[in-house]
């Protein structure tokens, strides 16, 4: 039976660049995604280096169409490698009242899908040989972040689920990676509202292709978490430090809009 990887959230920036790596390495690919355009040129692309590929149109924030694309994805197919890349947020205040549909889309894409295929995956890998999940966490689940409440809350979810389910998966044939990057050059700021915001003037963002690589050989070596870029592994190590009220305030600074 052929082993395949699915890349979630692969129309875009880090999702096409983990489906261009899997290519690379002769993998058949699965992508999933809502864009179905965007998902079947990358498949012809992907299938010049002799791969199969498979287009899965999917909204992850909906349960029902998650669990429909993963018993589609599995029917006659072995996922060894799973690569929870679909991720959405929303800069603004949290007391805003227009943004609630945007921010529950959040929680159900980043956390509700995220955990669903990960329960999944990894009985579905342990019987069928072993394997390893990749999931995209950011900086931003190591600390607070006013103006982005719910999106640093959501990837705090996700970066402790990995590392819990990774200590209980030790010494197994599956191993769990939480990808960290700070700010990556994708279409993310533009849907999360984020033009003008501090944090994109501190440092020029890492290019997709470069986080994609490192998270990619991370997961490849059974990483349980790897931090991308000097300036972002900083980040990570000051809220360790420093007074959680401190961390909140310098990152409300950073997430906020201004001069």
């Amino acid at each position: 039976m052929d082993t395949w990887t699915l890349v979630t959230g692969a129309s875009e920036g880090l999702g096409v660049e983990f489906a261009r790596l899997a290519a690379k390495e002769k993998r058949n690919v699965i992508l999933v995604a809502r864009s179905e355009d965007k998902l079947n040129a990358l498949a012809e692309e992907l299938r010049s280096n002799d791969v199969q590929v498979e287009v899965m149109p999917t909204d992850l924030s909906e349960l029902g169409q998650t669990q429909a694309m993963w018993a589609r994805a599995t029917e006659g197919r072995v996922i060894d490698r799973l690569v929870n890349n679909a991720g959405l947020g929303k800069n603004g205040p949290f007391s805003a009242p227009d943004n609630w549909a945007q921010e529950l889309t959040s929680m159900n894409v980043n956390m509700t899908a995220l955990t669903y295929l990960m329960k999944q995956a990894i009985p579905h890998m342990q019987s069928h040989g072993g394997g390893g999940i990749l999931n995209v966490a950011s900086v931003a689940g190591f600390m607070p972040g006013p103006n982005m409440a719910i999106y640093h809350a959501t990837k705090a979810f996700v970066l402790s689920l990995s590392e819990a389910v990774a200590e209980e998966l030790s010494g197994s044939n599956v191993s769990v990676t939480a990808l960290c990057p700070g700010a990556t050059a994708t279409n993310f700021f533009d849907v999360a509202d984020m033009d003008g915001v501090r944090l994109l003037k501190l440092a020029k963002p890492m290019s997709a292709k470069a986080v994609a690589e490192e998270g990619w050989i991370a997961a490849r070596g059974g990483k349980r978490v790897v931090v991308t870029g000097a300036l972002n592994k900083v980040f990570t190590f000051l809220p360790r430090i420093s007074p959680r009220r401190v961390t909140t305030f310098v990152a409300s600074r950073i997430m906020g809009k201004g001069h």
